[in-house]
């Protein structure tokens, strides 16, 4: 599991093209509801290691969260193949999020 956000992220032909399991984090690193939603995070991703994790700093002018159509943060989108499955905005519980990673990590 990735634990900073990073600025650089992959432009969304790439997350569009990638196959298999993909959990897109977006946030910042100074944000307080990212910071709140570390601990279920990564305990709904014990078990899920091989889920492929981005974890990128969103913002105004950030491409890939604006093709997503990001409003707030913490947002997790969970991918497979490329296409989107489950989504969570501001998640708190680490049941919700091992739903979602249920539903792409097969």
């Amino acid at each position: 599991m990735e634990k900073v956000y990073l600025p650089t992220a992959p432009d969304r032909a790439t997350v569009d093209a990638l196959a298999g399991a993909t959990l897109l984090e977006f946030g910042a690193n100074w944000c307080g509801h990212c910071m709140a939603a570390q601990a279920p995070l990564a305990q709904a991703y014990a078990g899920h290691e091989g889920v492929r994790h981005y974890k990128v700093e969103d913002g105004p002018g950030r491409a890939l969260g604006r093709s997503y159509r990001v409003k707030l943060w913490p947002t997790l989108i969970f991918l497979r193949d490329g296409q989107e499955v489950a989504r969570l905005v501001r998640p708190l519980k680490a049941d919700d999020i091992a739903a979602a990673f249920a539903q792409i990590d097969t």
